[in-house]
């Protein structure tokens, strides 16, 4: 099943990964992307080549035409539709360097919940409310 539009699928049980999904709601100001949590139903149907753990380990983008972006290179395809992660998303288009995106991405994937609650990221969220937008959980 192709998707309408772009969605982005999170781990919605990690704080971290939900203030991430929280900032990119305000960010994506063209509504480009849906962000539905590996929790939701929906997330098996769009990608039911992709087993838990590896949705758990990594964001994952599937895009319009069925192409999945996973990690860092996610985060670089989902940048190039919102202006103010533009900048951004072009240094990871310089060459090497996605390949050292990826190696901090899954630093971080992996310390996620120690990072969380090093950060604070459930008292973050608590404070930055969240952009309601229809398709959403």
């Amino acid at each position: 099943m192709k998707p309408a539009t772009n969605t982005v699928l999170y781990d919605g049980d990690c704080p971290l990964c939900t203030f991430q999904m929280r900032v990119i709601t305000w960010l994506d100001w063209f509504n480009t992307v849906r962000l539905i949590p590996i929790g939701d139903p929906r997330a098996a149907e769009l990608a039911p080549g992709i087993s838990r753990e590896d949705l758990q380990e990594a964001i994952h983008c599937i895009t319009k035409s069925g192409k999945i972006y996973r990690g860092a290179r996610c985060v670089r395809f989902i940048g190039m539709r919102m202006p103010l992660a533009v900048p951004f998303a072009l240094v990871l288009w310089i060459p090497g360097v996605i390949y050292i995106a990826e190696i901090i991405y899954r630093w971080v994937s992996r310390r996620r919940l120690v990072l969380s609650r090093l950060f604070g990221c459930k008292g973050a969220c608590a404070i930055m409310p969240a952009r309601r937008r229809d398709g959403e959980s």
